[in-house]
């Protein structure tokens, strides 16, 4: 296997972390998405959607997308479990990851790429060529105030963000949380319970990825 990852990036770090946590040692390359080289030939034919990461796997085979790429991850290193162990765990995994990954991860992502100087003419994930949109960047704000609201909602009756247990999901709130930060929209004091829960979560191990 080899992973093409981005170190900065919050999608390759989420594949990071979850190798980690599992005590997985993938060989990676760097691709550079500050210097534009997700949008180079060299990488465009490795992956013609510009995105990162992407597992490719030894008989050639790239798998994109961090729900995918941990799925397989999962089923060939199912210890510890972090897309759960039965039917409904693994349903609720899959869907408070996709809570954080459109309400946190793409609100913030639309903040940034809407108003971060180094993506003037790279808005869109994966190409060149869109100009910002400012009503976009205030959209993106907004809407970053609602995950920290839902996301408050949430831990105030789970311990984890999926359930009981430390999954994917965990690592997906963590990254978009992490990226709001470097976009100067750190976590306002006012939510205690993800304070509660982001102190754990990033006290372990795996986050240094």
């Amino acid at each position: 296997m080899k992973l093409y990852d981005c170190q900065g990036a919050p999608n390759p770090r989420r594949v990071r972390i979850f190798l980690s946590e599992k005590g997985i040692e993938i060989p990676s390359v760097d691709v550079s998405i500050v210097d534009g080289d997700n949008l180079k030939p060299e990488y465009l034919a490795v992956n013609p959607r510009g995105m990162l990461p992407t597992l490719e796997l030894d008989d050639g085979t790239r798998i994109d997308e961090v729900p995918a790429i941990c799925t397989l991850l999962e089923a060939e290193h199912p210890e510890p479990p972090l897309l759960g162990t039965t039917a409904v765990e693994r349903a609720l995994v899959l869907s408070w990851d996709r809570h954080m990954e459109l309400d946190g991860m793409n609100a913030v992502g639309e903040y940034f790429r809407n108003s971060a100087p180094l993506f003037a003419d790279r808005v869109v994930v994966g190409r060149a060529g869109d100009a910002q949109i400012p009503a976009l960047a205030e959209r993106g704000r907004r809407s970053i105030d609602v995950f920290f609201d839902r996301l408050e909602a949430r831990l105030a009756e789970s311990e984890y963000v999926a359930g009981p247990r430390y999954s994917l999901a965990d690592i997906t709130a963590l990254c978009a949380i992490d990226l709001a930060g470097f976009a100067s929209v750190p976590l306002p004091d006012d939510r205690p319970q993800i304070r509660r829960w982001y102190d754990v979560v990033n006290a372990r191990p795996g986050v240094c990825a």
